[in-house]
This record gives structure tokens, C-alpha cells and sequence, in this order.
């Protein structure tokens, strides 16, 4: 979060700078299975983020010395294009940030996938930020998650992922940059739906434990909204394969 010193209204007139309430996301759509060159992908548009998740795998896990005989491993990489941001974000190379999130979105997946069904392989997943406004891990985790499934990478879930966070004392869903930069309190969760099983908790800020039990709630209401649209993407991408 920025210093809030030159802090901007981020309420006015009892609404978010963008005019949205404070329990509503931002439009999303997802295409699934867009990238003909990638075992799986998918491309999310969640307000103006932009993003592109490619899966490469199962294949033969290298360098030889890192593969598992049990089970497979699970390689990230998250990216943001030089021109996805005007921010410090938009630079070439993976930053400290970059590496820390490719990390984490790693960890969400090691916890979903069936690696133990293919020993000895790698599964890779490129996650590339065409432009972001804030959140974009959470919109990166969602957009893998259905490339994922597009390869036909065995999972026991599809998970989502959605930022919550704290403006004064009112607490609003899916932060876009300006909220994400000066808000007083932001949490990117990542959530199996199918038990409501958290993956990923990460907070800058604070907040009670009666702030942090209503954002839990409103991550999970929007998180069905979220889940029906990765479901439909692929819903659409299976309709339009041709039959054999």
C-alpha cells in the first residue's frame, strides 16, 4: 500500500471512485483454451485487468534432478508485460514481486492438483499480466485455474480467487489499483468451492475479527459468481471442440 500522505477519497457520496457498492465485483469474463500452441490456457478480462494463463504439461519434468518418481511438480511463473502498468510494476525481468507471487500461485495449485497421477512429470503454468488495475493475482489464480482444467490436468477442484480489503471502517470486494494502493487494509484469498477450503490468505493492513468473518462472507458470495463464469468458459470451450 502507498503512503497516506497524499491519500485520495476513495468513498464519495457513499460510493467506491468507480461508482461501484461495496459487495460488487468488477465485470469478469473468461475465454478458455484461446492459445492453440499451449496444452491448456485461458484469457481473462476482469475489469481492466487483462490476463493470459498458458499450461504446458504433463510432460517429462527438467532438469532431470528436480523430477519426483511420485508425483509430479508444479512450476509458475507470473509475469506483468512492460507495458501492462505506469507503475514500478511494468518493467522487464521478474521483480521480487513477481517471484513472490509465482510462488504463492504455485502453492495454491500444489494443493488442487493430482500430482500424484503423474509421477515423474512437470506441469507448467505461465500466468502474463497484459494490463493490470489491481488484483491480478487473484484474477491470474482464476485464469489458471481454467487452464488447467482445459489441458486436462487433473484436479480436485477449480479454484477462484478474489481480493477483499478495508477503506475506513467499510470493507469492499475486489480492490481495483487506486483501492489496492491506498486502502488501509487488502487481502487476495484463493478459495476451492466445492468445501469453501481456503488456499491462499495473504493481508497488507488490519482489520478485526469481525472485519476479517464479513470479508471472509463476501469473498465466498462473489466467489459463486466467479465460479459460474470459469464453469461457463469451459462449458463453451468443450462445445465448440469438433466431434469425432
Amino acid at each position: 500500500m502507498a503512503s497516506s500522505l497524499n491519500k485520495p477519497k476513495l468513498i464519495i457520496d457513499g460510493k467506491r471512485v468507480d461508482g461501484r457498492d461495496f459487495d460488487e465485483a468488477r465485470e469478469i469474463k473468461i475465454v478458455a483454451s484461446p492459445l492453440k500452441n499451449a496444452d491448456g490456457s485461458a484469457y481473462i478480462e476482469w475489469g481492466n485487468n487483462k490476463i493470459l494463463a498458458a499450461v504446458y504439461g504433463p510432460r517429462e519434468a527438467t532438469p532431470r534432478h528436480l523430477s519426483d518418481s511420485t508425483k509430479a511438480i508444479i512450476k509458475c511463473r507470473y509475469a506483468m508485460a512492460p507495458f501492462s502498468s505506469l507503475s514500478e510494476h511494468g518493467r522487464t525481468g521478474p521483480n521480487r514481486r513477481a517471484i513472490e507471487i509465482s510462488k504463492v500461485i504455485k502453492e495454491v495449485f500444489e494443493n488442487v492438483v493430482m500430482v500424484n497421477d503423474f509421477p515423474g512429470s512437470e506441469i507448467a503454468i505461465f500466468i502474463e499480466v497484459l494490463q493490470g488495475d489491481g488484483g491480478t493475482r487473484a484474477a491470474g489464480i482464476t485464469a489458471a485455474s481454467v487452464a488447467l482444467a482445459s489441458a486436462g490436468i487433473h484436479m480436485r477442484d477449480l479454484p477462484y480467487a478474489i481480493s477483499v480489503g478495508r477503506i475506513d471502517d467499510k470493507l469492499a470486494i475486489d480492490f481495483n489499483m487506486i483501492e489496492d494502493n491506498y486502502s488501509d487494509s487488502d487481502m487476495p484469498i484463493a478459495v476451492a468451492p466445492r468445501n469453501n477450503e481456503i488456499l491462499l490468505l495473504q493481508m497488507d493492513g488490519g482489520m478485526t475479527k469481525d472485519q476479517m468473518s464479513k470479508a471472509l462472507s463476501m469473498v465466498l458470495e462473489s466467489g459463486k459468481k466467479v465460479s459460474e463464469v470459469q464453469k461457463e468458459a469451459l462449458r463453451k470451450a468443450y462445445a465448440s471442440e469438433p466431434k469425432n
